[in-house]
């Protein structure tokens, strides 16, 4: 579907199931990183995955809780996006295990835009956060 409105998906990770971390009485997600290609500003970028989301049927009913899709925008080449819609680099990115697992995986030693550490560096400070690869 992301190809389907300009997204080229260029690497995936593995899927990795990782335990709920505010909500936690609910069931563990699965989670994956993919590195894609595009043409779309950020914010047209933002509104296609929207789109995708909303087909798969995402409903935002309890924040944090389960959902059917979610497809979040870490970064985005190095470029800083700061708007109400948007934040890129993801705000939260560093602090979750969740993401810097299957991201470390394609990129360990890629570089946050605003604070330039490495994923690596960044995955090593993240602890107590139960991920583990779905085989």
């Amino acid at each position: 579907m992301l190809r389907e409105r300009g997204v080229e998906i260029a690497r995936a990770s593995r899927v990795y199931e990782t335990e709920p971390q505010d909500v936690r009485e609910q069931p563990w997600f699965l989670n994956m990183v993919v590195e894609a290609q595009t043409r779309l500003l950020p914010i047209q970028l933002l509104h296609e995955i929207q789109r995708v989301e909303r087909r798969l049927g995402r409903r935002r009913v309890v924040a944090k809780g389960p959902r059917t899709i979610d497809i979040d925008i870490l970064l985005f080449g190095r470029s800083v996006v700061s708007s109400e819609k948007l934040q890129i680099p993801h705000p939260r990115m560093a602090a979750r295990r969740f993401v810097l697992e299957p991201l470390a995986e394609l990129a360990p030693n890629l570089r946050h835009p605003a604070t330039r550490e490495s994923v690596a560096e960044m995955l090593e400070r993240v602890r107590g956060q139960a991920v583990r690869v779905v085989e």
